[in-house]
């Protein structure tokens, strides 16, 4: 039926088979991409296959799918997340453009962001936002606390550290590699070690923190709400503030510094809340801790007929998956806002917050839009926030926006 010089079609529904290459003249050690994607992060299934000298950890040439060359990234045959993407165009592959986009990352927060000025406390490299992915830097005063994901940065760190302690003038650091992490990537932690620092002290906008690294979360305090708490600063005055997840008390002695009538500060950790009051003393604030469940205070709190001026609900991750997929992490959510606003008198603010990635903005605001309406309540939303300018999102990675928080009054 088919003519012997005229190509036969592939069946219907199976795919054409890949064109062959000449990779002979390719830069080498180099990776070939499957489908066209500007993401950062390269999952198994994206990756066409790899040079036999692209080693673990190696800084390698990325090219698309027709061939051409598309960036440089770092490889990781064995991880979750084989290759991460720094830098995308033709150039070949280069060591320098770490150190290049830590000194980048450095000019935002240094010279135009300023940071200095009114705190010693703010993240320094955030990972996907500042093209430098799996490595997660805070400045805590003289202390860097460093998070990595990934090995080929792993095996980078020293110099890069070096370049940050010579612009911020640091001089200890505290490295964090997650125990999965460093199974998946192939990670020996105790190939390099952390300074013996137990805790340091800190600034932010006049207030002074302690950052205990041995029982806090991440990297040792959130930096991420560092605008949001001194915007609360503005609403407080004279105010019954109730502080739910309140950590190690950031945003309770922000209240107080802006003149709160009386602040509560709730939290199931009770090394948090211990942390809560050493900070709380560092600043003559006076905050009833309370160590206990947020869920049951609140629902104790309504029981009882008892009202707060402002609410803050900053609860942990409650979402791990696709928040489409994750019923159980949404109703928590909606839970606990329902709690929080019951119990927030007509015209009260409601600060509340979500730091889970998963979760669209939108999805959270119709979780605590519903939320009040099932109390038979009126959220008149005056604003939506995130995080500081110290941890930006870049537009191929917009997952990398995960706090969200949405500021409205109750009727």
């Amino acid at each position: 039926r088919y003519p012997q010089n005229r190509p036969r079609r592939p069946p219907l529904g199976r795919p054409a088979p890949p064109p062959e290459f000449d990779r002979s003249d390719w830069r080498r050690p180099w990776v070939q991409l499957k489908y066209f994607s500007f993401h950062p992060q390269i999952f198994p299934a994206m990756i066409r296959e790899a040079s036999s000298d692209a080693a673990p950890g190696s800084l390698v040439n990325v090219y698309n799918k027709e061939g051409q060359p598309f960036g440089m990234g770092l490889w990781n045959p064995r991880s979750r997340v084989p290759l991460r993407v720094l830098q995308h165009g033709p150039d070949p592959a280069d060591e320098a453009v770490l150190l290049r986009w830590v000194d980048r990352a450095l000019d935002l927060r240094l010279d135009r962001l300023n940071l200095d000025a009114v705190t010693d406390a703010y993240r320094v490299i955030h990972s996907d936002g500042d093209s430098l992915s799996g490595l997660i830097v805070d400045r805590f005063a003289d202390v860097l606390s460093v998070q990595v994901h990934s090995l080929g940065i792993w095996q980078r760190l020293p110099p890069l550290l070096e370049r940050l302690h010579q612009r911020l003038g640091t001089q200890r650091v505290v490295l964090e590699v997650d125990p999965e992490v460093a199974r998946n990537e192939g990670i020996r932690p105790g190939s390099m070690k952390s300074d013996p620092v137990k805790s340091v002290k800190i600034r932010e906008h006049g207030l002074r923190y302690e950052v205990d690294f041995g029982s806090g979360h991440k990297t040792g305090f959130f930096c991420d709400q560092r605008d949001n708490r001194l915007r609360l600063r503005s609403w407080a005055k004279g105010q019954r503030v109730l502080d739910l997840c309140c950590y190690t008390g950031g945003i309770s002695l922000s209240a107080v510094a802006g003149g709160a009538a009386e602040v509560t500060g709730v939290d199931l950790d009770e090394k948090a809340i211990q942390q809560a009051r050493r900070n709380a003393n560092l600043n003559n604030a006076r905050v009833n801790w309370v160590h206990c469940d947020s869920f049951s205070f609140a629902r104790q709190m309504r029981k009882d007929g008892k009202r707060f001026d402002v609410v803050i609900l900053d609860p942990p991750k409650l979402v791990f998956g696709r928040a489409e997929e994750d019923d159980e992490g949404l109703k928590r959510y909606e839970d606990l806002n329902i709690l929080g606003v019951s119990i927030l008198e007509p015209g009260g603010l409601l600060m509340t917050c979500s730091c889970s990635g998963q979760l669209p903005a939108e999805e959270f605001e119709r979780v605590v839009t519903r939320a009040a309406q099932r109390m038979d309540r009126k959220l008149q939303f005056l604003d939506r926030t995130g995080p500081g300018l110290d941890h930006p999102v870049m537009s191929t990675c917009p997952e990398g926006r995960y706090l969200k928080v949405l500021w409205a009054r109750v009727w």
